[in-house]
């Protein structure tokens, strides 16, 4: 298993609407293409309106090919032009479990 971290930096006084976008449309296109969400999360502490959301997936061939259906959905298509008008940056990391972590 690999996890998939993605961190986003929200535009000053977006977070809200991108929360509402991603709770009302966004992960019920995602969800069926992506499958497992470990979490979804905005910071409280440290820097501030930023948004952590964690995907599971058995190796990075399955991510690429969970990505590439996900970029070719034409719903998805059309709510990622409402979502990134409230992004500020992206980063992207793929974690790989310890031996020992509780998710392997």
């Amino acid at each position: 298993m690999i996890v998939e971290e993605r961190i986003y930096k929200i535009k000053p006084g977006k977070l809200s609407r991108y929360l509402q976008l991603v709770r009302e449309e966004g992960l019920a296109i995602q969800q069926p293409i992506l499958g497992n969400l470990i979490g979804y999360f905005q910071t409280e502490i440290g820097p501030l309106n930023h948004v952590v959301h964690l995907w599971g997936y058995q190796d990075l061939n399955d991510r690429a090919e969970r990505r590439r259906r996900l970029a070719a959905d034409p719903a998805w298509q059309a709510f990622t032009a409402k979502l990134t008008e409230t992004i500020d940056t992206l980063e992207n990391r793929i974690l790989i479990p310890t031996g020992f972590s509780p998710l392997r």
